[in-house]
């Protein structure tokens, strides 16, 4: 599956109406906020909310930023997987 990124969001599908997308907005300096994430109901069970929150974490990497969870599924995914212990803050 392939992921686009624009407009503070990592989205698979068309932009304007994506069927995934994990979206993000600037907080306090070297800080997001990851604040949605939405899968259509065709695609879940895939691993594919996952899959955006692996590319916002590798986005946040690349730019030296922190992700702040603020949807639920972020919240759960920094306390489930050790790999984002690097980008997480609270």
């Amino acid at each position: 599956m392939t992921f686009e990124q624009k407009d503070r969001m990592f989205y698979h599908g068309e932009a304007h109406s994506p069927i995934a997308k994990i979206e993000y907005e600037p907080a306090e300096a070297g800080v997001i906020v990851a604040t949605s994430t939405v899968v259509d109901p065709s695609l879940r069970g895939q691993g594919i909310a996952k899959q955006l929150l692996d590319h916002l974490a590798e986005y946040a990497r690349a730019h030296d930023l922190k992700i702040r969870p603020k949807c639920s599924y972020v919240v759960k995914a920094f306390e489930r997987y050790s790999e984002y212990e690097d980008v997480k803050t609270a």
